[in-house]
């Protein structure tokens, strides 16, 4: 069949027109995290930071990320997440030190000092806090994004939930285990510290596990909306790698 100017008929190249409301919500998702990550919470008889209600949904989505639009989409956001949490954590480090109004009470206490106090107590954030929250969001996230690309060409694109939930089980592994051992370690018991580690990791699998249903919704919408549905079959897994 012969074609006008002889040129075979070429397929439009992908839009991406959905990346920027997903990655939205990723990056979001691990800002807000941070920030409740502050409160603890008793969940039957777990002992857990508020983030847990919502940092597993940035696994999700990383999920989702990798899933439809390949690693290095994934990589991409992964890096914007870390450089905006920066961001945020910056700016409250930079307001924390400015000084206070005379007047400033936050419309709750009665002295500046006490909303001063409490504006630290809640967006304060130790270098040993900070320093043990970024590495485990990035090993975390990485190995999450790496083990489902990888085993999505292992199964031909088959089995959505082997994939979320086993890169779940080791990337959140990963991110546990790094988090509360950079931050707690000397603070907590070695066995304190052992079940702390187990307690989150089990409870953001499980909501990985719930969240399954959800997943292949948003995952299958996704990829119709863009018209791709990406493998790595070729893709450089170097995290530092910049190019697409």
């Amino acid at each position: 069949m012969l074609f006008a100017n002889n040129k075979m008929p070429t397929t439009p190249p992908p839009s991406y027109r959905w990346y920027p409301l997903v990655t939205a919500v990723f990056v979001t998702s691990l800002i807000v995290s941070n920030i409740i990550a502050v409160k603890l919470v008793q969940i039957g008889g777990l002992i857990l930071p508020a983030a847990v209600i919502l940092f597993p949904v940035a696994y999700i989505f990383g999920d989702i990320l990798t899933e439809v639009y390949g690693y290095a989409r994934a990589r991409q956001a992964i890096w914007i997440g870390f450089f905006c949490n920066l961001l945020a954590v910056g700016a409250f480090w930079i307001a924390g030190l400015l000084p206070a109004a005379p007047f400033w009470t936050a419309g709750i206490f009665d002295e500046p000092d006490t909303a001063q106090q409490a504006y630290q107590a809640i967006l304060g954030f130790t270098p040993r806090l900070l320093l043990a929250s970024f590495i485990a969001y990035l090993i975390g996230e990485f190995l999450n994004s790496f083990v489902l690309a990888k085993l999505k060409v292992r199964t031909a694109g088959r089995y959505l939930w082997l994939r979320t939930i086993t890169s779940t089980l080791i990337g959140q592994a990963a991110d546990s285990a790094v988090f509360l051992t950079i931050a707690f370690w000397g603070i907590l018991p070695l066995a304190g510290l052992q079940q702390a580690i187990l307690n989150q990791w089990l409870f953001k699998v499980a909501y990985e596990i719930l969240a399954t249903p959800l997943t292949y919704l948003v995952v299958n919408r996704l990829k119709r909306a863009e018209g791709m549905d990406t493998y790595d079959r070729d893709t450089d897994f170097s995290p530092l790698h910049a190019g697409q």
